[in-house]
């Protein structure tokens, strides 16, 4: 075995590890929890930011079937590089400007936070022919290094994002404050899964809450155990960066 296949194959099997421990801390939360009695209705999303295409294609063999962004050009260099052999999700903050580069490329856009990037992303998306499957990005800790809406603006967002065709909304999600006590991030998750649970009662027209992203490699128990069925996980599962 020459040193490439070697490193390959040591960064599968670590890779599979993590998984497998994160897939086992999940059932627990899934126990523990109440709000979901099968753990595969939890998905992981391995966000794969920074890292090469080496280390998606070693994911991929190991099991995830979604890999996350944060940027972009990292993933059009990626998905140049591997295909469409995942579901690809664009997690991070995206500028109007972009919108045309992604629409069309990716599975789930997770940082929808205005109605001017909808209105880009339905122009971009017609064009395309592609309909652009999104979540709402909820700002729940009103931090201003946070992108997102607050949460009492929630409703009357839906009902606009509901106007659009080629532009649906699958549901919603936040990014808790990072702490060193995990713990102290369960009412953050609590709070946005009674929004999500209300906003699914009122059937608005064109708005469906199907997916509820929270949860980081930090918090992700404490999330699943709140109601999350995605999670995204980083170091958790490739290491730190």
């Amino acid at each position: 075995m020459d040193n490439n296949a070697g490193t390959e194959a040591l960064l599968h099997e670590a890779i599979r590890e993590n998984l497998k421990k994160i897939k086992g801390n999940i059932e627990k939360a899934c126990r523990e929890g109440g709000h979901h009695k099968n753990p595969d209705d939890v998905t992981i999303v391995g966000v794969t930011k920074t890292f090469g295409a080496g280390t998606v294609k070693a994911a991929i063999a190991a099991g995830i079937e979604n890999i996350g962004e944060n940027k972009v050009q990292e993933l059009e260099e990626k998905q140049a590089a591997i295909g469409r052999t995942c579901k690809w999700h664009m997690i991070g903050h995206l500028q109007k400007n972009k919108a045309a580069r992604i629409a069309g490329r990716v599975s789930l856009i997770h940082s929808i936070d205005s109605i001017a990037l909808l209105t880009e992303l339905e122009r971009a998306s017609k064009k395309s022919g592609a309909i652009t499957d999104v979540l709402v990005q909820i700002n729940m800790t009103d931090e201003i290094t946070k992108s997102g809406i607050k949460p009492g603006e929630v409703r009357a967002f839906l009902i606009q994002a509901g106007r659009f065709e080629w532009v649906k909304v699958k549901g919603l999600m936040t990014i808790a404050q990072y702490t060193v006590v995990p713990e102290e991030t369960r009412p953050v998750f609590r709070n946005l899964h009674k929004i999500f649970i209300d906003m699914g009662n009122e059937k608005l027209d064109n708005i469906n809450m199907e997916i509820l992203s929270m949860g980081m490699s930090n918090d992700y128990m404490i999330a699943v155990e709140e109601g999350s069925n995605m999670v995204r996980i980083g170091t958790a599962i490739f290491g730190s960066r």
